[in-house]
């Protein structure tokens, strides 16, 4: 399936979405705002499999404002990603529906970079991007969640070429032990940049496409969270190869 025809189908899937769950959503609309703020720490920051900190620790802050089924949330990330700078500020604005037994999240999704370098080719302006998201996940067996995500980000230039990544996860909640509740859960992802002037061989790291994936065990106690995770791609760069990352954090609200 081409890329245009991938980009068709989610627009069809989005304006149906929009008809099936107008009546939940003004059912929703009565509920009050709920607010989270999550803190996390990590030997690594990654993005569908490239380290965005040159291989060295993250701390990243996200926020969230929920209102019925819609969202407004803030990510920020110190980073090492030529020519991106030191910092990233993602911006996303969403809704979550429910149609049967398949939860929805539908979003877009605005990337912000701090852009000390300003590159080869472009400004300070020149370097932030958007895409859309459409993501799918239901339980299909008592504990085990499956879901789909499907990322199309239109060509933005040297910001960004035209993409569409689709990745696939699985996470199965294991039995309490103690006061942890462990999860394992992998993904796996596969990415189509395209080209432009910019990048006549590809978006990621040179290349157009790739596959990426991860495995991993997470603990959850209360508020407090670790995981400890496998990353590998088929890109042969040293931003890209096999590596554990762990990492920790405290959702301090609610």
């Amino acid at each position: 399936m081409s890329r245009k025809q991938i980009a068709g189908l989610a627009g069809a899937i989005a304006l149906s979405l929009g008809g099936i769950t107008t009546g939940a959503q003004a059912e929703d609309e009565k509920r009050e705002f709920s607010y989270y703020l999550t803190i996390t720490g990590a030997s690594d920051y990654m993005f569908r499999g490239i380290s965005y900190t040159d291989q060295d620790p993250t701390v990243n802050v996200y926020q969230e404002v929920d209102y019925g089924i819609a969202y407004l949330a803030l990510w920020t990330s110190n980073i090492d990603y030529y020519p991106y700078g030191s910092w990233e500020q993602d911006i996303y604005l969403g809704i979550r529906p429910t149609t049967g037994p398949i939860n929805w999240d539908l979003a877009a999704n605005w990337y912000i970079y701090g852009n000390e370098d300003k590159g080869a080719f472009g400004s300070t302006s020149d370097i932030d991007y958007f895409e859309f998201k459409i993501g799918a996940s239901t339980n299909i067996a008592p504990n085990l969640t499956a879901g789909a995500l499907l990322w199309l980000t239109p060509d933005q230039g040297y910001a960004a070429t035209s993409n569409v990544s689709i990745e696939g996860t699985l996470a199965y909640d294991l039995p309490k032990v103690a006061m942890f509740a462990p999860t394992l859960s992998g993904l796996i992802g596969y990415s189509d940049s395209g080209t432009n002037e910019y990048y006549p061989d590809g978006y990621w790291v040179g290349q157009e496409t790739y596959t990426y994936w991860n495995a991993g065990l997470k603990l959850t106690a209360d508020k407090f969270f670790m995981d400890l995770r496998y990353w590998d791609t088929t890109i042969d760069n040293p931003l890209t190869d096999a590596r554990f990352v762990f990492s920790a954090g405290v959702n301090l609200l609610p």
